[in-house]
């Protein structure tokens, strides 16, 4: 009888374990889900927060576009899609693609970046900015930016621009990306289909850069 017993008690032990094991999964994937939402809500509210900021600078203003803008999420990691090509109009993203910050931006932390509005910090300036004209510098075709905040108002004189850079993947990647020297750095791909919309627009598209 006691061997018997002591058979029955491991057994209701081990469906014990194992119903607590199946728990243990289940909450930590409940969890797992759960942050992943919260993740593209703030995201997703981030950008929102960032399209009615920019749609009251253009507002009463007819020197910018008024149907396409630009934003950079700096919160993203850099091997995700990041820099969003946004219509205005219909209020929805149309195109994304990968984009480099400044090499000063980094803090040796994962997940964390600085920002910085000094000259020679090779970091990336967050703010609005107003993009210009292109000319054909180290990198190629680039588009001269003017910020419009303090935390960015020395971009032009930084010779901060919008270009692109073989080494910037076109893919999406797990680890980040290679960083420049405080410019928003694109893929060629990509840029070729950034450069067609800013070429054929008769106003200034207002770029977006924020964390």
């Amino acid at each position: 009888m006691n061997g018997y017993n002591e058979k029955t008690l491991i057994y209701k032990n081990v469906k014990v374990m194992r119903k607590i094991f199946f728990v243990l999964i289940f909450i930590q994937l409940f969890l797992s889900s759960f942050s992943m939402n919260s993740d593209y809500n703030s995201t997703e509210e981030k950008l929102n927060n960032q399209v009615e900021e920019v749609k009251k600078i253009i507002s009463d203003n007819p020197k910018y576009n008024k149907e396409i803008a630009f934003f950079i999420d700096m919160e993203i990691q850099s091997g995700k899609n990041r820099f969003f090509i946004y219509d205005l109009k219909n209020n929805k993203i149309i195109d994304e693609g990968l984009v480099a910050h400044g090499s000063g931006s980094e803090t040796g932390i994962p997940g964390k970046l600085k920002f910085s509005n000094v000259a020679n910090s090779l970091s990336t300036s967050l703010g609005k900015y107003s993009i210009g004209n292109h000319y054909n510098g180290q990198f190629g075709k680039a588009y001269k930016l003017y910020g419009l905040d303090k935390t960015n108002n020395n971009a032009f004189g930084r010779s901060i621009v919008l270009h692109k850079f073989w080494a910037v993947p076109y893919e999406e990647q797990d680890k980040n990306i290679c960083t420049s020297y405080g410019c928003p750095m694109v893929n060629e791909t990509y840029f070729s289909r950034i450069e067609k919309i800013i070429d054929n627009s008769k106003t200034n598209i207002i770029l977006s850069i924020y964390y």
